[in-house]
């Protein structure tokens, strides 16, 4: 992780993750959470990009924005489902003149759904790992890749999936950003899989506070991660008291980052879902320290 341009050297480096408003109301909330979030000073944060560039556009409005408006180093995630390799170098050019130069490459869901087989395009890019390569051929772009502590839904097995990591390794990947997890035994058992394989490059946990426990089960369920029983039991009491179940939701990934800081871990990547207020609590239960604002803009 770069951290030239910290001010001070934190105990931990942080990303956060955005996607692209879909309605002018989720526009104001995205620039409202990005105000409020900048001030915790993080590594990069990445800006999300649809199945076969569904949100282009607002993708590239957004990651303009952040660019020219902040001075958040901006990472464009990139996805080749459902695309040609000009469709994706022409994204990459777009990329490159807005000064974009982090890349999260992924391979994408095909659009047609979650759960329906990843065909490649017959002129696309046949993988993640292609994918990385074919960026390494096209600039000197920083390339963070994903990980999945719990193997991705297709994989046969952990096995393979472990083997796909490395060939994005291999590819010239810089980093891998893992899927969330709440069970940091998991995350550690898959580590030491991946270092026994041969993979050297960081593995950053994906941390994902919990804004509504029933609608993460639902997702949880669809991208192949577990959902312990303990947080059932964390939330219980809280149904109809939003504002302590809020406390509840900061308290139990504070908790699960300061467990992985005690293993070693020095680097997080954060799901915000556009939302400031619980990741900031979060920051804060860790001491985290904020710095003021810089362009002029109210933190």
């Amino acid at each position: 992780m770069r951290t030239g341009h910290h001010q001070l050297r934190e105990p931990f480096s942080v990303s956060f993750e955005f996607f692209p408003p879909k309605a002018p109301e989720m526009e104001t909330q995205l620039w409202e959470t990005v105000e409020a979030l900048r001030v915790w000073n993080p590594d990069f944060v990445s800006v999300t990009y649809g199945a076969g560039g569904s949100t282009k556009a607002p993708t590239l409005a957004t990651v303009r924005r952040l660019i020219e408006e902040t001075p958040l180093v901006t990472a464009a995630h990139l996805t080749c489902v459902d695309a040609s390799r000009e469709e994706v170098q022409a994204v990459v050019a777009e990329y490159k003149t807005l000064g974009v130069r982090h890349i999260v490459a992924l391979r994408g869901d095909p659009a047609s759904g979650v759960g329906t087989s990843y065909v490649p395009h017959p002129d696309g890019f046949g993988d993640t790992a292609e994918l990385v390569a074919g960026l390494r051929a096209l600039g000197d772009f920083d390339i963070s890749v994903s990980a999945y502590p719990e193997k991705h839904p297709e994989s046969h097995n952990m096995d393979a999936d472990i083997d796909t990591l490395k060939r994005k390794a291999d590819a010239g990947a810089a980093r891998a950003l893992t899927q969330f997890f709440f069970d940091n035994d998991i995350f550690e058992r898959y580590l030491d899989k991946v270092r026994a394989a041969g993979i050297t490059i960081p593995i950053v946990p994906g941390i994902m506070p919990i804004q509504n426990l029933t609608q993460l089960k639902r997702f949880a369920s669809r991208c192949g991660a577990s959902v312990p029983a303990f947080l059932d039991a964390r939330f219980a009491d809280y149904e109809d008291r939003p504002a302590e179940r809020a406390q509840v939701a900061a308290d139990v990934a504070a908790e699960q980052m300061d467990d992985l800081r005690r293993r070693g871990v020095d680097d997080f990547h954060i799901y915000t879902m556009n939302r400031a207020p619980l990741v900031g609590a979060v920051l804060e239960r860790l001491g985290r320290s904020r710095r003021r604002a810089q362009s002029g803009a109210a933190a």
